[in-house]
């Protein structure tokens, strides 16, 4: 009899180890990297310059296939790789087939080296260099998902197709608040490729780099795709200020992403309660050319229209972002006294202009982090009394200088006695 017990305890342990095989996935596809993974496509010029020999003795496409071999056996395990090729296709001279020569070469996912590797010993510098095309295609490979996403744009010429334009679709993809980053590699220190791969990274927060050798070229890629698996994963949440108060958007503490015209003002919302202290800052990314002389100014106010306190900044010359914060705490106040969270408004303006032939539309890149904390010291700034404007300060100020000017006048008198007496 427990002979016969055990094995039928054996057998039913069996038959759940079975189940759990069955339903528990397989070591490989535990292997796989999760649907939050950081992702990045490499997209790589194969355009016939390519074929110029001026990196250490050798062509700039075997450069660029030695460096994407080293970069495929150095990729994390959690990170999601693709490839994706411009001009490797279409050799003849019509503009039309050549500028839509961009093509997905190894799928957004866990990397196969071997395949990988192959698929790109296979590239022979062919065509046309339609960037901006294959820039919209890289968004679209990845597009699904909620981890980071980066965009690493190797190329040695500037796009030569001129419709999407590479700067346009950079911002419409920096527009989109997905924040997606496209980093950009010259392989060439030509005037008109550096501006246009700057334009292009600065519109979303990337960063451009001029490579001149091989070395240099293999280590960059490895240390952007390093920097999307260790980057974390803070999306902003959407939202479109007010032109007045009095119709903001309540915001919540968090990362929040919003877009501003040329000398716009924009108006939130935040509810701070006594025995505690307001956080905010603001950034505004300069995605296209400036005017050399600009500013940016973040106001805490009460909806009747009185400052609080303000934090400002202003600057001249190239810029990629500029940035303002305030702290603004509310005094505690008595237990039989009312605690009830009240109404502080945040304006938030910047005086960025530009030529004429600049685009207006969309606005500037706004991002804006906002924060309620407890404030246990007892406020020593006079932002906490609301003495920032109004005619509270307007008799500090008065009685001030009133007693100054006594002061002032007794020393004065003092001083022409003694000289008198001497």
């Amino acid at each position: 009899m427990i002979i016969k017990k055990r094995l039928a305890t054996g057998a039913l342990g069996l038959l759940a180890a079975l189940a759990c095989g069955l339903i528990s996935p397989p070591a490989a596809m535990a292997g796989e990297p999760a649907p939050d993974s950081p992702k990045v496509e490499l997209v790589l010029d194969v355009s016939g310059s390519m074929r110029a020999r001026d990196v250490d003795g050798d062509t700039r496409m075997a450069a660029a296939k030695q460096a994407f071999n080293e970069v495929l056996d150095a990729t994390p395990e959690e990170v999601r790789l693709g490839i994706r090729t411009l001009g490797a296709n279409y050799p003849g001279k019509d503009r039309v087939a050549g500028c839509r020569d961009s093509e997905q070469l190894y799928p957004v996912g866990q990397v196969d080296r071997t395949e990988a590797k192959a698929a790109v010993a296979t590239l022979r510098p062919t065509g046309w260099t339609p960037i901006g095309l294959a820039l919209r295609g890289a968004s679209k490979d990845l597009s699904s998902g909620e981890g980071t996403r980066r965009i690493v744009l190797i190329t040695d010429g500037e796009d030569s197709c001129g419709q999407p334009d590479p700067c346009d679709v950079a911002r419409e993809l920096a527009a989109q608040g997905t924040h997606l980053v496209v980093d950009t590699l010259g392989l060439t220190l030509d005037r008109k490729v550096r501006e246009q791969l700057s334009c292009i990274a600065e519109a979303t927060g990337g960063t451009y780099t001029a490579i001149q050798h091989r070395d240099q070229l293999s280590s960059r890629i490895k240390q952007l795709v390093r920097r999307s698996a260790d980057t974390p994963v803070q999306t902003p949440t959407p939202v479109q200020g007010a032109a007045q108060c009095a119709k903001a958007p309540y915001l919540g503490s968090g990362l929040y992403s919003d877009r501003e015209s040329f000398g716009e003002h924009r108006w939130y919302r935040m509810r701070v309660a006594p025995g505690q202290e307001l956080r905010a800052s603001a950034s505004v990314a300069v995605d296209r050319a400036v005017d050399p002389d600009y500013g940016v100014l973040l106001r805490a106010m009460t909806p009747g229209g009185q400052e609080l306190v303000r934090g400002s900044e202003a600057g001249s010359g190239r810029t990629d972002v500029m940035s303002s914060g305030l702290r603004y705490p509310v005094a505690d106040v008595d237990d039989d006294e009312d605690k009830t969270a009240r109404t502080v408004c945040l304006e938030l303006s910047q005086s960025f202009s530009a030529p004429a032939s600049v685009k207006r539309a969309p606005g500037l890149p706004v991002e804006l982090a906002v924060d309620v904390v407890g404030n246990d010291d007892p406020p020593a700034d006079v932002a906490a009394f609301g003495l920032g404007r109004g005619w509270m300060l307007l008799g500090v100020l008065t009685v001030g200088g009133l007693l100054a000017g006594l002061l002032w006048g007794w020393l004065a008198r003092w001083r022409v006695t003694v000289w008198r007496s001497n």
